[in-house]
């Protein structure tokens, strides 16, 4: 088997399972583990995997994404702590915009208690959110019509962007595949950057949210830049310096 042929099976096999461990691999691939960790930092370099401590994960990009029923299993603890720490960035919003994927989803499931009892609007082309949101007292739901994405139970394409187009949102709740300083912000779809890049010109302010392991990362359609962005959300596990040379560039940036 050629390091090509190497690396193709351990990045299926990473996007199937979710994550891969240099001893597993070692043994299925019939190598010495030294070789595994060196196709991981090959497939690292070209931004398909994220090493961990004895393995490795996969990167979102242009050709691949998680579903949403696999982000409700990865860094949990964390996003939940993101997810709380955005949510008392409301301040008197009284319309919001809630992205689709697990951690806005979160986002949505503690704006209740951050309302403190007022009546809040969510617009959300996110099915789950809106689920999540139906019945909770003092919140009036808007689900954005359009075609839904299995994968991630969420709408796109010009039905979704013709409602945004037509209002004006105080706070907008925005996820993305990757951010960088660089690229700024990006995913792999272009129907769902459309959405994104609508929420956030609709919005009169935006909070980014994610984990550590966004920071970095670059995929195909570019949706948003850092400056745009009142505030970005993350964790500890974003390097203080890095969270700094966010900043630089315009939003807070908080390290929960």
């Amino acid at each position: 088997m050629t390091a090509e042929e190497r690396q193709r099976e351990i990045v299926r096999a990473a996007r199937t399972s979710g994550s891969v461990d240099v001893t597993a691999l070692a043994t299925k691939l019939g190598v010495a583990k030294e070789t595994v960790r060196r196709d991981l930092r090959a497939l690292e370099d070209h931004g398909l995997v994220r090493r961990t401590h004895g393995g490795a994960y996969p990167v979102e990009s242009a050709g691949f994404e998680t579903t949403l029923a696999f982000r409700t299993t990865m860094h949990v603890p964390e996003k939940r702590r993101i997810a709380t720490a955005a949510a008392e960035l409301l301040g008197d919003a009284e319309t919001v915009f809630v992205d689709e994927g697990f951690t806005p989803q979160l986002i949505a499931e503690a704006l209740p208690e951050a309302a403190k009892g007022r009546p809040l609007t969510i617009v959300t082309a996110s099915l789950a959110t809106a689920g999540a949101l139906a019945e909770a007292d003092n919140m009036s739901v808007l689900l954005l019509g359009g075609r839904v994405r299995p994968g991630t139970l969420a709408t796109v394409d010009h039905w979704t962007t013709r409602m945004l187009a037509g209002f004006v949102i105080d706070l907008a709740y925005i996820g993305a595949n990757g951010i960088s300083r660089e690229h700024g912000l990006t995913t792999p779809d272009p129907a769902v950057s459309e959405v994104k890049t609508q929420a956030i010109r609709a919005s009169r302010r935006t909070v980014f949210t994610g984990v550590h392991t966004k920071f970095g990362a670059t995929s195909f359609c570019r949706f948003g830049h850092v400056g745009e962005l009142e505030a970005i959300v993350t964790s500890t596990q974003l390097p203080a310096s890095e969270a700094h040379r966010y900043s630089l560039q315009g939003p807070q940036v908080i390290r929960v």
